[in-house]
């Protein structure tokens, strides 16, 4: 379990007005790649099956931890974890799965796209776009850091 690698985001001046998630107190939203803050990749990331299981007992559902290790979800895939997919899990209680989504994403400091945003946005956070590339396995994955996807993305 890893520290979290620190990259700061050169860009776009002027902030989008207050950051809507009480995952973070920055002074823009999560679309905003203004600089302003730095982006960290999660510690999560570097989670074996056991350490997610572990982290969702401690949220209080150790009647689910064998629904992940059966699953063979790591940290890595915690990314796509949602109320969508949960219930292919084995969760269907309505109330743990919004409890268990929104402890995914603040783990994961990203947040969920809305719906009514406008198209002129950018669709998702740039964290949990970069964590939907890192998840799966494999050289070109392992090898993608946080500074080339950022990168990649302004190109």
């Amino acid at each position: 379990q890893g520290a979290g690698l620190l990259v700061t985001v050169a860009g776009a001046a002027g902030c989008s007005g207050p950051r809507r998630s009480r995952m973070a107190k920055y002074p823009c939203s999560g679309e905003c790649r203004c600089g302003c803050h730095p982006l960290v990749v999660p510690r999560s990331q570097h989670w074996q099956e056991r350490d997610v299981a572990k982290w969702i007992q401690k949220l209080g559902f150790p009647q689910y931890k064998d629904c992940f290790i059966s699953n063979r979800i790591t940290g890595r895939k915690l990314i796509f974890i949602n109320c969508s997919t949960l219930p292919r899990l084995g969760i269907t209680d309505f109330e743990h799965m919004k409890v268990i989504s929104h402890e995914i994403q603040k783990l994961l400091d990203i947040e969920e796209p809305l719906w009514k945003r406008s198209i002129s946005q950018p669709r998702r956070d740039p964290m949990g776009l970069f964590l939907e590339r890192k998840a799966p396995t494999g050289p070109r994955a392992n090898g993608l850091t946080l500074a080339e996807f950022l990168k990649e993305m302004d190109d």
